[in-house]
């Protein structure tokens, strides 16, 4: 059986962080392609489990690049091969699975709401019960940078978290493919240089985004290594 984990980028800047750590503590091989740099998405099933991380693409668009990624995902889901998938991997996911992507009724971008009040996501009962989710509370602080959400199928996924605005924000497809719509990944290294990337962080204020970052370190950096851990383990991997 393949034991090397398949990592997906879609955009240079958007890398497995705090999955990183976890990899290289646990010696997990580790094979990274990135699809903006000319990269290609491998065969799923010469892998023990893939991760598709975000990106500014859409599930939608219709470029060779995005459609080989549909077809792989597929194909990961035939095989039930375990997947993670965060944000637009997360949309990647339900779109393969039957599901549609559309636009949120509001971008979700930051720590907090329009209103102010923090991004959280509440477990449903699958949720609470899914391994996923062992060892962590049924609602969890969030980081969010999107601007489309997805619409679940008739059959075959179950909503395991949710969100005040964006409703469907933790999935899972067939036995074990998972999606986030929200982001568990980010060390500050990642979110420093993000805040100079992304256009629509770029004309927020950096100094609060921060510290509202550094505020919520110790319990983001709990949560999202147990959350990988606890997948690298539904995977076989620890």
């Amino acid at each position: 059986m393949p034991e090397q984990l398949l990592i997906i980028r879609n955009i240079t800047h958007e890398g497995p962080g705090l999955l990183e750590g976890l990899l290289h503590k646990h010696g997990i091989a580790t094979h990274i392609e990135d699809l903006s740099q000319r990269g290609t998405f491998p065969d799923p099933r010469q892998y023990r489990a893939v991760v598709v991380l975000g990106g500014p693409q859409s599930a939608n668009d219709e470029t060779p690049v995005m459609q080989l990624e549909l077809r792989q995902i597929k194909r990961v889901l035939d095989e039930e091969i375990p997947y993670l998938g965060i944000c637009l991997g997360m949309q990647m996911l339900i779109k393969a699975a039957g599901g549609t992507v559309i636009p949120c009724p509001e971008r979700e971008i930051g720590f907090t709401e329009s209103s102010g009040n923090p991004y959280q996501i509440e477990l449903t009962a699958a949720g609470r019960a899914d391994a996923l989710f062992a060892e962590l509370g049924s609602t969890l602080p969030v980081f969010q940078l999107h601007g489309e959400t997805v619409q679940l199928p008739p059959s075959g996924t179950q909503l395991l978290a949710s969100g005040s605005l964006c409703h469907n924000q933790v999935v899972k497809a067939g036995a074990n493919a998972y999606g986030l719509q929200c982001h568990f990944e980010l060390t500050r290294s990642m979110f420093s240089e993000l805040l100079n990337i992304d256009s629509d962080l770029k004309r927020m204020n950096h100094t609060e985004l921060l510290g509202q970052f550094d505020e919520l370190n110790e319990e983001y950096n709990f949560v999202g290594r147990k959350l990988m851990e606890n997948f690298l383990k539904i995977a076989g991997l620890l």
